[in-house]
């Protein structure tokens, strides 16, 4: 890490080759595997996957090692698109027990649910350390609510976050790693036992617009609205946010989201694309009567570092925050010509991480937000 970091902070390798084995073996010459408990690696969409696993296999043999595709790599430089990063958790600090969830598409929410639970009673407990949960899902599978409801009732109250797994801007193929091999259609369940202090923070910078709208018509198994107000999905979103239905693109979408309000609290229900029969094409879930409200942006900077502006013991900053970010937020910080000013945030609030399909915060799956969990040292100076 930089800046002087704390011993629990995570060891990190980074490489930016287009070759899959080339990557690997560099990026792991960068970290000290035999002080490793396990090594999260989040992975550019330009890597081919099958090469890349057994390249993984053989340069961290013997170690437990996740992660999943993504859409964006949050590194120690900020954002990035096309590094492989390996983030080595040490073991003195961090213990873990793992499971596959998969098929996600036929899996029983109940099955989830006993299956988390066992997992969690069978990893012994470390007197005086925490726990916290992490979850990694194939962001195309359309899974995520039903999964993170069904973890939040298997895991009671540990806290759970994560992102789903992205493919850049293809929304082609994403997979979770697991057991030396990508996985699709599946999720990854990581529970994390660690003896420094941690904290759960999300956050957005939308703010509830007068504009309403009720769906009307929906196929909720594909996350698919067709009417909006009872006309058409995709025209009655461009009449609402002044555009014309050529006009729609991603950049439009990320600007101009649409929120659900859920207990007092507005979460975003991102949209990913028009089909070619007018339909919105949703990230997350949606149905028939949900009353959806547009969104209206604030400052992305100032709510970005007042949003990761969080001390550990003693007033000390974190030693890294493991940061899950929107795809969608990359995009309008990038439309917006900020990306340089954002990267120096990540920087400076030492997050490492990667860019989602999807976010999952307090037993939901949510969109366009910055999840995250501080780990800082309990002792000032330890």
């Amino acid at each position: 890490m930089r800046d002087r970091p704390g011993a629990g902070a995570v060891g990190v390798g980074l490489f930016r080759a287009a070759d899959p084995a080339e990557a690997v073996r560099e990026a792991a010459a960068q970290i000290d595997l035999s002080q490793s408990r396990f090594v999260l690696v989040f992975v550019p969409d330009r890597l081919a996957l099958d090469p890349l696993a057994e390249g993984l296999n053989a340069a961290l043999a013997g170690l437990p090692v996740f992660g999943c595709t993504t859409a964006g790599q949050i590194t120690p430089e900020g954002y990035e698109d096309e590094a492989l990063m390996m983030l080595a958790f040490p073991r003195a600090y961090f213990r873990c027990a793992s499971m596959l969830i998969r098929p996600l598409g036929r899996c029983p929410i109940e099955r989830v649910s006993v299956d988390a639970r066992r997992l969690a009673a069978q990893f012994s407990h470390s007197a005086h350390w925490n726990r916290l949960a992490l979850i990694f899902a194939d962001g195309l599978s359309k899974q995520e609510d039903m999964l993170v409801a069904a973890l939040a009732a298997g895991l009671d109250d540990l806290p759970v976050f994560g992102g789903s797994a992205g493919d850049g801007l293809s929304f082609r193929r994403t997979a979770v790693f697991h057991g030396g091999a990508f996985h699709s259609d599946a999720a990854l369940l990581m529970l994390l036992e660690t003896d420094l202090e941690f904290a759960g923070i999300g956050f957005d910078h939308f703010l509830p617009t007068e504009h309403l709208m009720v769906v009307t018509d929906a196929v909720p198994e594909e996350r698919l609205v067709l009417e909006l107000n009872g006309a058409p999905a995709a025209e009655e979103y461009a009449r609402l946010v002044g555009r014309t239905l050529d006009e729609l693109s991603p950049e439009v979408f990320a600007e101009h989201p649409v929120l659900v309000r859920n207990r007092g609290l507005y979460h975003v229900r991102a949209i990913q694309r028009v089909t070619d029969a007018g339909a919105l094409a949703f990230l997350s879930a949606i149905d028939d009567g949900f009353l959806l409200t547009l969104g209206q942006g604030q400052e992305i900077l100032r709510t970005l570092d007042q949003g990761l502006d969080v001390t550990g013991a003693g007033g000390r900053a974190p030693d890294f925050i493991l940061g899950f970010d929107c795809v969608l937020r990359k995009l309008e910080i990038g439309q917006k010509q900020l990306t340089g000013r954002v990267s120096e945030i990540l920087r400076t609030r030492r997050v490492l991480g990667f860019n989602t399909y999807g976010e999952q915060h307090c037993g939901v799956h949510v969109n366009q937000t910055f999840v995250a969990s501080p780990f800082s040292n309990r002792v000032s100076g330890r």
